[in-house]
């Protein structure tokens, strides 16, 4: 049994004992109210003397007659919120309907309507989005993690719609509260929403896109500041252009080399063609050749001294010709890792390995070479010698050249 199911089971027994909620579990977390829901569902078939006390026994037939409900029968009183939290989670529909029509006015049971807007019984799950819909927006937003975790079950669609209805037509402040949240799901609505309605400036929307940790917040944020650009003014691109170029993430910083292009820059995206992403790369490349210049003459200056900037050797094998296949094969030997592994990466770019050419660096120090040894290797591993690859498997040889031997043995069905 993992903690969060004896958590959850925990919380049930605070409740049956009559526990506040904000005793009984973390309010604040949607999980809670979701292992919640599971729990009280297991233990009413476990141990069903808990959950039955005031009901009629398992298996009996009762006739309720006009005039009594079965509302009333099992609660002859008002219930207490752990009461019905309890209620609302139980595996007999007509308990968890009749606990519904208590939990209009207890704004502290929201959660649990938020789950029974999915629940498999169908009119409960109408009663539950009646009583949804009538909430006011600054309640969903209290509770936008879990809609959007209960959005992803098969009947959730009608609470996610809720909300999005609600920070689409709401107050700013309504959106821009959701923005810092540590829900990635919750985090991603918000910053949809706000692109969606211009809440943000362009400056933000670029620091967003630079520092956020997700990258669907980053490519909406990127898109969005890129979208604002006009004709190159000093201060858009240093309030735009300048943060995406400096982020950390190949994503963002292809978009801010993309975004040159708008502001007139071309030459800027000089830099970038030696950038360690491939992504970064072939937007610096589009950007120079929309401002007329070749790229492959630059990448072929970089490398009469690739030392500080190896991946220009790979930048050439993208975008270069046959004529360069000498210049990146004589690269192999450099004495800088990085620059060997972008030599065999640009020959793999120029469908141009040889074996005899690229054998010998599965014997290099750098794990890195070895790797990208490996990866040109495998199309023709049955032409490397087995003898040497079994060599390079043994146990005194470092890990990353033993790895290589055995994914190429592979490869080579040995």
């Amino acid at each position: 049994m993992s903690t969060s199911e004896v958590e959850s089971y925990e919380a049930v027994g605070r409740l049956a004992a009559g526990a506040a909620l904000d005793q009984a579990l973390d309010v604040t977390e949607p999980d809670s109210w979701l292992h919640l829901d599971v729990a009280v569902r297991e233990l009413a078939w476990q141990r069903p003397e808990l959950f039955h006390s005031n009901a009629s026994p398992p298996g009996r037939r009762t006739n309720w007659g006009p005039d009594r409900s079965f509302l009333d029968f099992v609660w002859p009183r008002k219930p207490g919120d752990a009461e019905l939290a309890i209620a609302l989670c139980h595996p007999d529909g007509r308990i968890r309907e009749a606990a519904l029509k208590h939990a209009e006015e207890r704004p502290a049971l929201l959660a649990l309507v938020v789950i029974r807007c999915a629940d498999w019984v169908g009119p409960i799950r109408e009663r539950a989005r009646a009583l949804l819909a009538g909430t006011p927006p600054h309640r969903l937003t209290a509770h936008a993690a879990l809609i959007l975790r209960v959005g992803h079950r098969s009947r959730g669609d009608f609470a996610q719609e809720l909300l999005t209805g609600a920070l689409r037509a709401g107050p700013a402040a309504q959106t821009e509260a959701l923005l810092d949240s540590d829900d990635r799901d919750t985090a991603r609505l918000a910053h949809r929403v706000a692109v969606e309605r211009r809440l943000l400036p362009a400056a933000r929307l670029a620091r967003t896109a630079a520092r956020h940790r997700d990258v669907v917040v980053q490519d909406l944020c990127a898109e969005a500041a890129v979208a604002t650009l006009g004709e190159d003014t000093s201060d858009e691109f240093a309030e735009v252009v300048v943060p995406l170029l400096g982020s950390r993430q190949p994503r963002v910083r292809s978009a801010g080399v993309t975004a040159l292009r708008r502001t007139g820059r071309h030459s800027d995206a000089e830099p970038y063609l030696t950038d360690r992403s491939a992504v970064v790369r072939a937007c610096a490349r589009w950007v120079l050749r929309q401002g007329g210049a070749d790229p492959a003459p630059l990448y072929r200056a970089v490398c009469a001294d690739p030392a500080a900037r190896p991946a220009a050797v790979v930048g050439l094998g993208e975008c270069g010709v046959r004529e360069d296949v000498d210049l990146v094969r004589t690269l192999l030997a450099h004495p800088v890792a990085g620059v060997r592994a972008s030599a065999v990466a640009g020959l793999r770019a120029l469908d141009a390995v040889r074996v005899d050419d690229v054998q010998p660096l599965l014997d290099d120090p750098s794990a890195a070479v070895v790797r990208q040894a490996t990866a040109a290797l495998r199309p023709c591993a049955d032409r490397v010698p087995h003898e040497l690859l079994r060599a390079l498997s043994a146990e005194d040889r470092p890990r990353h050249q033993r790895i290589a031997a055995i994914r190429l043995l592979r490869a080579a069905g040995a």
